[in-house]
């Protein structure tokens, strides 16, 4: 269910018969020069929404702020200070748990949120809260990842390239434009190997055009079979987070404590 297309009281009935609010993480940046730089917002959105069709729960408006500061020399990126970022989604997931939901799920649609959120999740231990918060990116069954990769073509996965083009080509086709596929794949440059851990400019080190991959293959045909694996493991995680009550328990115990400390 999306959330901004419901009324008032038919979200509050949303939120007693769901219990369960999906944040979806993307961003505007560039993907390559074939695709629009909301790919990671829209893809993930599409994705949610069609997963709570499987098993209900409430999607959050269209979000786009995140972690891209390796973006930030491309046109059109948008970027927010590290602490505004931080402040603004924990902010968001204020509203959602005042709103009743007693569950939210960090939803990843983009790679470089993959050390920001769960930094986020771990920050609610800092402060309790009424609500807890899980975090899910693209997690999928062993047979369902064989399934993925049997479907694909070429071996470098990271950014624009074929999984995610063809995604796009299933959800929006209007706004991919093939013919500007470059004729090269994009394989890393690893211009930082005497660097064996991260560094904040690895990602423009390996790739200085913000294309990872290999879009050449991409089809609207394998983006529908890519969609339907991520939105059964999608469906499946909101699934387990409505039967879980280790989380809320544990939270609950964690800050009892937390208080004891000060007694």
């Amino acid at each position: 269910m999306n959330w901004e297309n419901l009324t008032s009281p038919d979200f509050a009935q949303a939120v007693k018969d769901t219990g369960v609010c999906v944040l979806v993480m993307g961003v505007i940046e560039r993907h390559g020069d074939h695709l629009p730089l909301g790919t990671d917002f829209m893809n993930g959105h599409k994705l949610a929404v069609m997963a709570t069709e499987q098993e209900a729960a409430v999607v959050f408006p269209p979000f786009y702020f995140g972690q891209i500061y390796e973006a930030r020399c491309y046109p059109g990126t948008i970027t927010l200070k590290p602490s505004l970022l931080l402040e603004l989604v924990q902010s968001v997931m204020d509203e959602i748990g005042r709103n009743g939901f007693k569950k939210i799920i960090l939803f990843n649609a983009h790679g470089g949120n993959m050390s920001f959120l769960p930094f986020l999740a771990q920050c609610s231990l800092w402060e309790e809260k009424p609500y807890s918060v899980y975090y899910h990116t693209w997690e999928v069954s062993a047979e369902d990842e064989k399934l993925w990769n049997n479907l694909l073509e070429t071996r470098n996965h990271n950014h624009a390239c074929e999984c995610e083009t063809s995604i796009s080509l299933a959800n929006h086709p209007e706004l991919v434009h093939m013919d500007r596929v470059p004729a090269e794949p994009a394989d890393p440059l690893n211009r930082l190997n005497i660097f064996a851990n991260f560094s904040g400019i690895s990602w423009y080190a390996n790739y200085p055009e913000h294309y990872a991959g290999d879009a050449r293959s991409a089809t609207a045909e394998k983006g529908r079979a890519l969609q339907a694996i991520r939105v059964k493991g999608l469906a499946d995680f909101i699934r387990a987070v409505k039967q879980d009550e280790v989380v809320p328990a544990l939270n609950k115990a964690f800050f009892d404590r937390v208080r004891k400390v000060s007694e």
